[in-house]
């Protein structure tokens, strides 16, 4: 997610062209240019700890000493205690340079640990920005839009047999799991997802779907397709609200 914004005061927010100088009057809080968090990407989270980077680009008369960003899930705003969940930074202090006269960026790592959060928090999440020039010198910025927290996911494929006679059967099977956040740290099949089966003839670059097949009540694949040509087979999931897009490797099937 990548969001250019420039924050007044807290409470207030003007859009302006990130890079342009800001003129700041004496005693005026710092303000924010721009707010990445995980370089514009969706964040997808396994059943380990991913650290997902953020920076904070602010402008003031004064040197920017820090800046944080929080993720929270629920609720509109950190501060109406309306959230569920919430992902914070590893350190107090980021690592502040400048950019170029009084505009500085403030880099640092959320704590994406899958222990601090539940199945049903996938999804749509809020950011929120700070940015210091002092002690009592700071602004607050919940921009928009939102960026998304998912589960990630697995999926494996097989063809099968190899070598195989022209014109005989090939079964593609494989399996769609993804990363279960409540109870335990696994991947649980994920049932009743359309996932794609595709192919990519040898000496060319290109797959094509060939059919769309549904995962079954523990996320397994399984279809049938006539063998015609040497080959490559694989599955694509498109991924969905809550789940990251996989898509996997082709298996190659020679046809005699």
């Amino acid at each position: 997610m990548r969001i250019s914004v420039l924050g007044a005061t807290i409470g207030a927010l003007a859009v302006t062209a990130v890079g342009v100088p800001v003129a700041h009057a004496d005693g005026a809080p710092p303000v924010i240019l721009d707010v990445t968090v995980n370089g514009g990407k969706d964040v997808v989270i396994g059943t380990s700890t991913k650290l997902i980077t953020a920076t904070v680009t602010a402008s003031d008369a004064a040197t920017i000493t820090n800046g944080s960003v929080t993720l929270f899930h629920g609720g509109t705003d950190m501060n109406d205690d309306e959230f569920d969940a919430v992902l914070h930074a590893t350190k107090n202090q980021a690592s502040c340079s400048r950019v170029s006269g009084h505009t500085w960026k403030c880099s640092l790592l959320i704590n994406g640990n899958p222990t601090l959060i539940k199945n049903s928090d996938a999804g749509t999440w809020h950011v929120y920005a700070q940015a210091y020039a002092g002690p009592s010198s700071y602004t607050t910025l919940t921009p928009d839009p939102a960026l998304r927290v998912l589960r990630a996911s697995k999926l494996t494929v097989n063809a099968s047999p190899e070598p195989v006679k022209e014109g005989r059967t090939i079964t593609v099977a494989g399996k769609l799991s993804r990363a279960w956040w409540d109870d335990e740290l696994a991947y649980h099949g994920y049932a009743g997802q359309l996932v794609k089966l595709q192919f990519r003839k040898a000496g060319t670059s290109t797959y094509n779907t060939v059919k769309s097949v549904h995962t079954d009540a523990s996320g397994t694949l399984r279809t049938t397709v006539a063998a015609s040509t040497d080959g490559y087979w694989r599955y694509s999931f498109a991924g969905t609200s809550t789940t990251a897009p996989l898509t996997t490797a082709g298996d190659y099937v020679d046809v005699r």
